[in-house]
């Protein structure tokens, strides 16, 4: 695809782009790293704004952007920070239901373009869930473009209010551009990541996301007590940190379930590359990471048939019902028993991620809107 330009052959300066984050969610991170470094070779001055620990973890600075400190929402200075930011900005560009919460204050007065990606949906319940709607509501009602990265979030956006709500579905960034050297060095590696999560000789099942109630681990574990009885017996990695670990760990060791957690993990893609299967029980996904992850990793998937999940891997995927721990269990143990459905998988897999949008078109796309958004912009 021929890249899209920010500068004009009429002389106008270089557009300016603010990217607001909310700072804890890494799939939006490092969609935001990403853009921000096709942003930057495309001649747009882009800043960044984030907690500090995020550019740490991300480092937007490394591709070009300026990073600017601004604190999490629960810091009273956030918006007073995010203000000051955006003074000299031709856009500005939120990731997340809270970073555009803060991003609609901070323009408060101001007519200055505001497009808002929602990546996935924000979790609540009870007096909370209602809170959350409202922000949505909000949110929705201030931005110029609503981006979604699925077709259920635009059409929530859409129900909620928004004006102009897009499908703008991100790219998982070098998921399948590794070259051949590194990708070679992994597969040499995958003994080693198995016998360092103790499944040598036995197979291994990798789930990654944070321990909270949507993730759905208590049905997979309850899952988990159908392959009790297999030989060998199948282990379960689930990689990720978060308020239910204690009350789920509690049940493994009760229960005696061949289930690890081993924490939050850098090396998530690495995990799932040695996986024999991949598990996605969530109440609710959006553009799945670890979908895409096992897809582009040749690992078979079985997931919720939920949010975006049919949607991302078509027919490339095992899909079962939402809470039914026995399709679940069903699932897995036909898949294991079934080397050509596994390998079936595979092929549909690359295929089916062959569909997906590019880095490159990802950024083309947004562009393309903030053009749209800002053609009125200062000569130089």
């Amino acid at each position: 695809m021929t890249p899209v330009s920010s500068h004009s052959p009429h002389g106008q300066s270089p557009l300016r782009t603010v990217q607001v984050l909310g700072g804890g969610n890494a799939g939006s991170s490092v969609h935001v790293r990403s853009l921000a470094s096709g942003l930057v070779a495309r001649g747009v001055r882009v800043t960044v704004c984030a907690p500090v620990e995020a550019d740490h973890l991300y480092d937007f600075s490394g591709v070009g952007a300026e990073h600017v400190h601004v604190p999490r929402s629960s810091d009273p200075g956030s918006v007073a920070a995010l203000r000051a930011a955006c003074m000299d900005a031709d856009l500005v560009h939120a990731h997340g239901l809270h970073a555009s919460f803060r991003a609609v204050l901070a323009l408060s007065g101001r007519r200055m373009p505001l497009v808002v990606t929602w990546h996935d949906r924000a979790y609540a319940e009870g007096a909370r869930a209602h809170l959350v709607r409202l922000l949505e509501r909000r949110v929705v009602k201030a931005a110029s473009v609503v981006l979604g990265t699925t077709s259920a979030l635009v059409d929530r956006a859409r129900r909620t209010g928004a004006r102009d709500a897009r499908l703008a579905a991100v790219s998982l960034p070098a998921a399948h551009s590794a070259p051949e050297s590194e990708q070679d060095d992994a597969e040499r590696r995958r003994p080693k990541v198995r016998a360092e999560l103790g499944a040598t000789g036995r197979p291994l099942l990798i789930a990654v996301g944070t321990l909270e109630r949507h993730r759905g681990y208590d049905v997979l574990l309850d899952a988990s007590r159908a392959w009790r009885r297999m030989d060998p017996l199948p282990l379960v990695v689930i990689a990720g940190e978060g308020p239910l670990r204690g009350e789920l760990q509690s049940r493994i060791e009760a229960e005696g379930l061949p289930v690890r957690l081993i924490g939050r993990r850098d090396d998530a893609r690495e995990l799932i590359a040695a996986a024999d299967l991949a598990l996605l029980p969530s109440r609710w996904e959006a553009r799945s990471v670890l979908a895409q992850e096992a897809l582009h990793a040749r690992v078979p998937l079985v997931a919720t048939q939920v949010g975006g999940v049919p949607e991302l891997v078509g027919d490339a995927a095992e899909l079962v019902p939402y809470g039914d721990p026995e399709a679940l269990a069903t699932a897995v143990v036909r898949l294991l028993g079934d080397p050509e459905r596994r390998e079936l998988l595979r092929e549909r897999g690359v295929r089916q991620a062959g569909t997906w949008p590019t880095e490159d078109e990802t950024v083309a796309q947004v562009l393309s809107v903030y053009d749209e958004l800002t053609q009125a912009r200062p000569l130089i």
